[in-house]
């Protein structure tokens, strides 16, 4: 099956964070405080494939105040830090929401993503994911994590699944 394919069968998206919404980098100041960059359009990305009816989650290995901070400010109420299992947590998400593994996408980038990218109906990484999750994945985006990779993803998704014009027809009214 092709990734068009796959990506229109998505109802829950899982995103990570670092290395996929950021590209990578952790900023830290001198009292150990860190901090993180988003896109924003990556940002307007998952704001369109929620509104088109697809869950979002986040799952990312690393806890932290400011994914908190997005999540919310995105609407994204599905969030689970601190993970090292991935596909478990996945699935115990998609039991909650009633949904199978064919049902899924997950964008993930290094290997503590792998299983899940294995394991999930749609997956996606960053050109400059880990090799080893490059080759194990349905898409690889053109565009750099933090940087449009995330909005990429979505617009995808949208396009597979036929709500592209819906989603856009208040922006071109």
């Amino acid at each position: 099956m092709d990734c068009y394919a796959q990506a229109s069968k998505v109802r829950l998206m899982g995103f990570d964070i670092d290395g996929v919404m950021t590209d990578g980098r952790l900023y830290f100041g001198p009292e150990g405080d860190f901090c993180k960059a988003f896109f924003s359009r990556d940002g307007l990305g998952l704001k369109l494939l929620a509104k088109s009816g697809v869950k979002l989650a986040i799952i990312t290995g690393r806890d932290s105040t400011i994914v908190t901070q997005r999540a919310a400010n995105l609407g994204i109420g599905l969030v689970l830090q601190g993970i090292e299992d991935k596909r478990a947590a996945m699935a115990s998400l998609l039991a909650r929401e009633n949904l199978s593994f064919d049902q899924c996408g997950y964008m993930g980038d290094d290997m503590i993503d792998l299983p899940l990218l294995k394991t999930c109906g749609f997956s996606v990484t960053v050109p400059d994911g880990h090799e080893m999750v490059r080759r194990h994945v349905c898409y690889v985006t053109r565009a750099p994590a933090g940087a449009g990779a995330v909005r990429e993803a979505c617009e995808l998704i949208l396009r597979a699944q036929g709500t592209w014009d819906r989603v856009m027809a208040p922006y071109l009214a």
